[in-house]
């Protein structure tokens, strides 16, 4: 409703400013030339709740912008050469094609495409193509509890993160709801940054003496305790991980059966056009 009455206002104002031309056609609010822009063409423009006055401004603004550029459109079909607009109206329609095959042929592929990719292909393509896939940053594998250096149980979840058991399930359950930030799944690999941003007691400048493989640490500050261990870590420029970039992996295998879909249906519809007499080389 508002945006109706908005409408409504703002056609009564530009009509009163003899903004319409005496023989305007039916719900058109603004002409250039021969080109009208209608109601209809603004239906959506401004959203609920918009004011009245920005709702003008947005209407007005959107008005003008059209009216340049038919402006523009007009002059440069006067004032440009027969060569230019022979160039233009050529990459014009060449930019149709592109954007029509292109556009029929993502379609025909996302729907045809063998999306499942199975644990053997993804390590198969891994094991023949590892050393393309170097780390760019330090990865860690580690656990950690950051809780209040006073909490009463400290030194009984001191020892059980250190003597850490995946039977104490039950125990991790109870008081993981005591601690400040967690993470006890010491089987994924993470980037350096996100070390830094889960464990601010660690930095650049004191990283090598925290963060080696089999490093145990409890690091403490005015209000804070931090229990770390470190599992594994990979520096820079090393072999990635399987595990790590197995979503990377992923992505690769999908896209040459993409690849190696749109070749073979470039190749099927010509063939099929041959053998239909719908194409043909003339000698």
């Amino acid at each position: 409703m508002l945006r109706n009455s908005f409408l409504l206002i703002f056609l009564c104002i530009i009509s009163s400013c003899n903004y319409f031309e005496p023989g305007k056609k039916p719900q058109s609010i603004a002409r250039v030339g021969k080109n009208y822009l209608y109601k209809s063409d603004i239906a959506t423009l401004v959203s609920e709740g918009t004011s009245k006055e920005d709702s003008l401004l947005l209407v007005r603004d959107f008005i003008d912008r059209w009216a340049s550029q038919k402006l523009l459109i007009d002059a440069a079909e006067r004032n440009l050469s027969d060569g230019k607009k022979k160039q233009y109206s050529a990459l014009i329609k060449q930019y149709q094609i592109d954007l029509y095959t292109r556009a029929y042929i993502e379609e025909v592929v996302e729907n045809t495409v063998d999306t499942v990719v199975s644990k053997s292909e993804l390590k198969k393509y891994y094991d023949e193509n590892k050393e393309n896939f170097k780390t760019n940053g330090t990865l860690v594998q580690l656990r950690f509890i950051h809780l209040a250096k006073d909490n009463p149980h400290f030194e009984t979840i001191k020892s059980k993160f250190f003597n850490y058991n995946k039977k104490d399930k039950k125990f991790w359950e109870t008081y993981k709801l005591q601690f400040k930030n967690f993470a006890l799944n010491d089987t994924v690999w993470v980037d350096m940054s996100q070390v830094y941003e889960k464990l601010p007691v660690i930095n650049p400048d004191n990283r090598d003496e925290f963060i080696q493989s089999g490093k145990k640490s409890e690091i403490q500050d005015k209000d804070n305790a931090y229990l770390i261990k470190i599992s594994n870590v990979i520096d820079r420029n090393q072999v990635s991980p399987f595990e790590y970039i197995k979503p990377t992996l992923k992505e690769v295998i999908l896209n040459r059966r993409k690849l190696e879909l749109i070749k073979k249906f470039e190749k099927d519809i010509t063939n099929d056009a041959i053998k239909n007499k719908d194409y043909e080389i003339y000698k």
